[in-house]
């Protein structure tokens, strides 16, 4: 049975366009969305190369707006934002779970060209990790 996921962060510009990324590639029978409550104007430019490193494009993809989905169900709804950090927001609509797995925002990160690069590639390679597990433990 095909499952509907949205995952949920705030600006939908990094981290749930990665989880999106990631679950559609693991199992073409899920249904992913993803979405965010202040959507940024455009997909990180650097989440999208470091993606392309793995071999998913995202560059078709662009921030969408929580508001869109409120009148859809979804078995699950996955917020990826960084508890420390930030506030995660909520989803009001029908909902079976509601789940947190949380990352650093890769946007937020300072240093060099390299520096930042490599914690894009570290918080992408964490994503693709635990939303592994979470396919093994929803299909087991």
């Amino acid at each position: 049975m095909t499952k509907k996921i949205l995952i949920l962060c705030t600006g939908n510009s990094c981290r749930s366009q990665m989880a999106e990324g990631f679950l559609k590639s693991f199992d073409s029978q899920l249904e992913v969305y993803s979405a965010g409550t202040n959507p940024s104007k455009q997909i990180h430019p650097k989440a999208i190369q470091v993606m392309k490193e793995v071999g998913i494009d995202l560059s078709k993809n662009y921030p969408k707006t929580v508001d869109k989905f409120l009148n859809e169900s979804f078995d699950f709804v996955i917020t990826v934002c960084d508890n420390a950090k930030e506030t995660c927001p909520v989803f009001i609509g029908k909902v079976g779970k509601q789940l947190h797995i949380g990352f650093e925002d890769p946007a937020e990160a300072v240093g060099t060209e390299e520096e930042i690069f490599n914690t894009f590639r570290r918080i992408r390679d964490e994503i693709k990790e635990e939303f592994k597990k979470f396919v093994q433990q929803i299909e087991s």
